[in-house]
């Protein structure tokens, strides 16, 4: 009796971990439903918006054109009727002078000619037909790149023209004037003075913009590097000593290491599946989600997504590592601003 109940314990447990698990799956499948549900509609505005874009962009060229084209037949109907004008006059000329010809007397006819002349003076015009040309260039050639171009202006959101904050720079990081580009220097460090906002052990900078909502866009360019590290840090986080990257301090950042493995910064490190060597990459911030996602820019792959409920404000975060005597990771981190 005792071995059975020891069974029919066994058998409930189970059983109870069988209906919380089948609870979780059921939750599971609702929520992945309504998560279908959603993105469908985000697929579908994006998509929508886009064709109303270039449904707009259609609209205004054709516009333009007709335009253009009323503008030119009206030029060269005028131009019709004043040079017909202008040939009636020589016709009625020349059958004068034809008449002319026909008098005995030279001398009539010689002076018929000089008052004729006196009369036609300043009534026959050039004759050279110059017109402007139909302006079939401006809706020719590369027809698809002038209408990504112009759809750029309203296509949200797009690089940022992001800035580094030198105030945070570590002293052995150097920025460009622009404050667009950061590497690590091998000389001397910096007679940068010390302050509370600047990192004293991590190789890192911040951006100068500090975002608390809203949908943002950046890409960094990190081809030729060995090690970098780039995300969004929390505007509070610590600046001194050595430092955990990681959520829990405020960091949400991914990491090149070793030469070619990839990294998100979570406890623990979490590998990421990249096929290729990154040359750029994007960083995609929805702060009103909670979402920042990474991906390679240069086919808008996915790489990662940390999903959290930010406790303040963020900033970018640079960190392009060491580089070396022996020439690895001297190439710096890069700033990529789209320029149409």
């Amino acid at each position: 009796q005792r071995e059975l109940k020891e069974q029919l314990q066994g058998l409930q447990e189970s059983e109870r971990g069988h209906t919380e698990a089948l609870h979780l799956l059921k939750r599971q499948l609702a929520e992945t439903k309504s998560s279908a549900k959603s993105l469908r509609v985000t697929i579908g505005e994006a998509f929508e918006r886009l064709h109303r874009l270039l449904r707009e962009r259609q609209k205004a060229m054709l516009e333009e054109l007709e335009a253009d084209t009323a503008r030119t037949l009206t030029d060269i109907e005028q131009k019709i009727q004043r040079y017909s004008q202008q040939l009636r006059k020589v016709q009625e000329g020349s059958q004068i002078l034809q008449e002319r010809l026909a008098e005995a007397d030279k001398h009539v006819f010689l002076a018929g000619v000089a008052s004729l002349s006196e009369r036609l003076k300043g009534k026959i015009h050039e004759t050279n037909l110059t017109y402007e040309d139909f302006p079939t260039s401006k809706y020719m050639g590369p027809l698809q790149y002038t209408i990504w171009k112009s759809l750029f202006q309203d296509i949200h959101p797009v690089p940022a023209a992001l800035t580094l904050d030198p105030g945070t720079a570590h002293h052995r990081l150097i920025l460009s004037d622009d404050c667009t580009i950061v590497a690590y220097g091998n000389l001397h460090p910096q007679p940068l003075q010390d302050s509370p906002k600047r990192f004293d052990v991590e190789v890192s900078v911040l951006g100068s913009e500090a975002f608390g909502s809203g949908v943002h866009y950046w890409e960094v360019v990190v081809s030729e590097k060995t090690q970098w590290m780039i995300g969004l840090a929390h505007e509070a986080v610590t600046r001194k000593g050595s430092i955990q990257i990681q959520p829990s301090r405020g960091f949400y950042c991914i990491v090149m290491h070793d030469g070619n493995q990839y990294s998100a910064c979570t406890e623990p490190w979490t590998r990421l599946n990249v096929k290729s060597k990154l040359e750029k990459v994007g960083v995609f911030l929805d702060y009103d989600k909670g979402l920042l996602i990474f991906y390679n820019a240069d086919d808008m792959s996915w790489l990662y997504t940390f999903r959290e409920r930010f406790p303040g404000k963020l900033c970018s975060y640079f960190s392009p590592g060491q580089s070396h005597a022996n020439g690895k990771n001297v190439q710096p981190l890069r700033i990529n601003t789209v320029r149409i």
